[in-house]
C-alpha cells in the first residue's frame, strides 16, 4: 500500500484500489488529494500489472466536490482538473457510498462504470449557490441519464438515489449499504481476467462514441487500434490457452 496524505493506493492482483482519504472533509478536493488521485492514475495508467482501478471515497460518503477553504488559500488543484478531462486510460470503476455531490459527481461521471450502494445520493447542486457544474458534468450527464434528466439535475439542483441513478442507466450495478467496494472490485476482477490491451482498446473506442464522431471516424479508430491489438503478444496467447484449456497468462504486450 502506498500514501499521499489525502490519497491511498492498494494493488489487489491486476486491479489498483484507489481510496479518497479526507474522510472528515467528506473527501472534498484540495490541493493533496488532486495531486494523488493524479499520481494514482498515473500508476494505474503505466503498470503493465494492472488492467483495471476502483476509485472510492473513506468514510461515509465518496466526494463532496471542491474544498471551499483550500479553493480560497488557492491550493493547486490543476492534476484533479486534468484527470476529469483525460480520465484514465484502463477501465476505471467508481465505486460510492453515501453521496457522490457536485464536483463529486462530476469525478465519478469520469469513472467508466459506477457501482453505488442503495440510498446513495448523486447530483450536482451548484446553481443553488450561484455556480454551475462546470467540472465536466454538464457535459457527460446527458449521455448517462438521458437529456431531461440531465436538464432538471442540472437546473434544479435536486439529487436522485442510486436506484434512480440505475433505472436511467448511470449506475452499472447496485449493492447494500456498506457493499460498492466489494462490488466493484468484484467487477474490476472480471476485467481483469480479459487481455488488457484488448480492454484498453474496447473502453477507448466505446467512448468515442459518445464523443461526436462520425461513423468514418469511429471506422478509423477502430482500425488504428486494431492492429497493436491483433499482433500483440496476448492475442497470440489466448487462443492458446483456450486450445489448452487453461488460464491465459497475460503480459499486456
Amino acid at each position: 500500500m502506498s500514501e499521499n496524505n489525502a490519497v491511498l493506493t492498494e494493488k489487489r492482483d491486476r486491479v489498483l484500489l484507489i481510496t479518497l482519504n479526507r474522510p472528515d472533509a467528506m473527501n472534498s478536493i484540495n490541493g493533496d488529494l488532486s495531486h494523488g488521485l493524479m499520481a494514482a492514475i498515473e500508476s494505474l495508467n503505466t503498470d503493465s500489472d494492472l488492467t483495471a482501478g476502483v476509485l472510492t471515497g473513506a468514510g461515509r460518503g465518496f466526494c463532496a466536490g471542491m474544498d471551499l477553504k483550500a479553493f480560497a488559500r488557492g491550493e493547486d488543484i490543476g492534476p484533479f482538473m486534468k484527470f476529469i478531462k483525460s480520465g484514465a486510460e484502463k477501465p476505471l470503476i467508481g465505486a460510492v457510498e453515501g453521496f457522490a455531490l457536485a464536483g463529486g459527481l462530476e469525478l465519478a461521471l469520469t469513472c467508466d462504470l459506477l457501482v453505488a450502494a442503495e440510498g446513495v445520493k448523486l447530483g450536482i447542486p451548484e446553481v443553488g449557490v450561484g455556480l454551475y457544474a462546470a467540472a465536466g458534468g454538464l457535459l457527460r450527464l446527458p449521455s448517462r441519464v438521458g437529456f431531461s434528466k440531465a436538464m432538471e439535475m442540472a437546473i434544479t439542483a435536486d439529487p436522485i438515489t442510486a436506484e434512480e441513478a440505475y433505472n436511467y442507466g448511470l449506475v452499472a450495478r447496485l449493492t447494500e449499504k456498506g457493499g460498492a467496494v466489494e462490488g466493484a472490485l468484484a467487477l474490476a476482477e472480471r476485467i481483469a481476467q480479459n487481455a488488457p490491451l484488448a480492454v484498453a482498446a474496447s473502453k477507448k473506442i466505446i467512448e468515442a462514441t459518445t464523443q461526436g464522431l462520425t461513423e468514418e471516424e469511429l471506422w478509423a479508430l477502430n482500425t488504428e487500434l486494431q492492429i497493436p491489438v491483433f499482433t500483440s503478444n496476448d492475442a497470440r496467447e489466448g487462443p492458446v490457452a483456450f486450445a489448452e484449456k487453461r488460464p491465459p497468462n497475460w503480459t499486456g504486450t
